[in-house]
């Protein structure tokens, strides 16, 4: 059965709390742990084999990103999947986004499953996409996208900086959803 690393982006707490909404004081490394704790969740329930990189509201070590590449590295994953929640100098910046590293890669086919899955859980969301090489990921030399040995994609869920879309990301209705969109993209993927 197909191995899994999910990656609560950021190490939580006073470390790196990720982006964080001026306005609720909402901490994106909260909400990336709870939305991964459920993908998690819905992956086991499928029967995959899943490992978070961070587990606590605070862990020092996953600062490193070397560490969380290492996670995956060292069990040898067949699938390594980021959440964050995106951040932007003006309220009015929305949407998800799905990130892969530089290149055709199966980190791509991964990434046009989870976002797929995205789109048809949110129809009344914005997908900020860029199908200039075909597919609607966007890329960039991520650390944890480019030193995985694993498929890996990363996803932005949502603006925390948009008071409006940090209301989504706080819900816990919400958080489920996407969890459940995320996690289908997966086992489509693997699927396919």
């Amino acid at each position: 059965m197909a191995k899994i690393v999910i990656d609560a982006g950021h190490a939580g707490g006073n470390t790196d709390p990720g982006a964080i909404n001026p306005v609720t004081g909402l901490q994106e490394a909260d909400v990336t742990l709870e939305v991964s704790k459920l993908v998690a969740h819905y992956l086991e329930c499928a029967g995959y084999p899943v490992k978070l990189t961070r587990s606590e509201r605070e862990q020092p070590e996953t600062d490193s990103l070397q560490y969380r590449c290492d996670i995956a590295n060292k069990w040898d994953a067949d699938v390594f999947l980021s959440l964050h929640c995106n951040s932007a100098g003006t309220v009015l910046a929305k949407g998800f986004e799905v990130w892969t590293s530089p290149g055709q890669t199966d980190g791509d086919q991964l990434a046009t499953y989870v976002q797929q899955q995205i789109v048809g859980e949110f129809p009344d969301r914005i997908g900020r996409v860029d199908y200039l090489d075909g597919d609607p990921d966007k890329e960039s030399h991520f650390y944890v996208l480019t030193q995985t040995n694993a498929p890996a994609c990363l996803v932005e869920m949502a603006f925390i900086s948009s008071s409006e879309e940090a209301a989504l990301l706080s819900d816990p209705i919400w958080q489920d959803r996407m969890a459940r969109a995320v996690a289908r993209g997966v086992t489509d993927y693997l699927a396919g």
